[in-house]
């Protein structure tokens, strides 16, 4: 099978290291003139890194990032709410690791050595033909597959070639700060503040460093939110938005990763769909049959698990609006529990 994998990001590269081990004839299109070396931090939870290891890269990303063992939240003052232990909530699944994203991104293309990578180059075209799809590049050169990977993220133009211009990211109402700095004091504790309709979360990632994310003004956080801030360099703004498809695959293009279900970050579960995603196309493919078939079963397999996890980020998110004491309550009766309902189904593995 010739495979054409538009996008080298998580998904894109997860995907070419699992259609390789399958036997794929692959290549991936990067519209990107070379690799991405900028952004700022990434968490992995337990089913993230499980899925790293069952594609053969989880030791070599254990061995760049941190290990989070605890999760803790608090108000914005800084007073606690819920206290979490990781290894309790993925026990018999994975450790909970936070890296640099960069460093996420240097693995997988490791990882993914034996695909060769079209760097500058992007689909302008794609048609459907029956036996395969046929290709048109923003050169012009056109080339045929017997299927195409969209793993081209939250602005997929794959999505748009197949659906139209009306199946597009929808904002959630976030605007989103993400940047790295200097904190040698943190602990292996992922800490999130909340205020109302906003967060200031940290996470260690290594070398006296941080990745911090936040959605509302710093000076309603407690410290270290305005020292952080104010010591960040190479801050990275964008809103936030989600994709919700009525299906990922017309003929022979399917969608994986956030071009086909992209989420509030709430729930930290997009890498881990991803590298699911890559997972369960490999296994449907490799169980024989025709393509479409193959596409059908891929999406019955995992529209339940990524349907599960934007439930949960909308009900995180609703979460924003309470008033400041009732969360706190909240959270600080039942937070524990809650946060194991929301992972328990993705404890199974996918």
């Amino acid at each position: 099978m010739r495979v054409l994998i538009v996008g080298a990001g998580i998904a894109g590269l997860a995907v070419a290291r699992a259609l390789r081990a399958w036997g794929a004839e692959a290549e991936i299109a990067e519209r990107s003139p070379a690799a991405r070396t900028e952004g700022a931090g990434i968490y992995l939870p337990g089913n993230a890194v499980r899925a790293l290891d069952d594609l053969g890269l989880g030791e070599q990303v254990r061995a760049r990032a941190v290990e989070i063992r605890r999760q803790r939240i608090a108000d914005h003052r800084g007073r606690p709410l819920m206290d979490l232990a990781t290894a309790d909530l993925w026990r018999g699944v994975g450790p909970c690791l936070a890296l640099p994203r960069a460093d996420l991104h240097e693995v997988l293309l490791a990882g993914a050595k034996e695909t060769p990578i079209r760097w500058g180059r992007a689909p302008a075209a794609i048609a459907e033909t029956g036996p395969d799809a046929r290709v048109t590049f923003g050169d012009g050169v056109e080339e045929r597959y017997d299927l195409v990977v969209g793993a081209d993220g939250v602005h997929s133009a794959v999505r748009d070639m197949i659906f139209g211009s009306g199946a597009v990211a929808r904002p959630v109402g976030q605007h989103a700060r993400r940047f790295v700095a200097s904190y040698p004091e943190s602990g292996p504790v992922w800490s999130l503040m909340v205020g109302h309709r906003t967060a200031f979360l940290t996470i260690p990632i290594g070398g006296g460093q941080v990745y911090c994310y936040c959605d509302g003004p710093a000076d309603g956080f407690a410290e270290p939110a305005a020292t952080l801030l104010a010591g960040a360099t190479d801050v990275h703004r964008a809103p936030v938005e989600e994709v919700a498809l009525a299906r990922w695959s017309r003929g022979r293009t399917v969608l994986v990763g956030d071009a086909a279900h992209a989420t509030s970050p709430n729930m930290a579960e997009g890498a881990a769909m991803a590298v699911e995603d890559a997972l369960v196309l490999a296994g449907c493919l490799a169980a024989g049959g025709t393509t479409a078939g193959a596409l059908h079963a891929f999406e019955q397999r995992r529209r339940p698990r990524t349907d599960w996890v934007r439930a949960q980020t909308h009900r995180r998110d609703r979460s924003r609006n309470l008033p400041a004491a009732v969360r706190g309550l909240v959270l600080g009766r039942f937070g524990e529990r809650m946060f194991h309902a929301h992972y328990r189904p993705l404890r199974d593995r996918p």
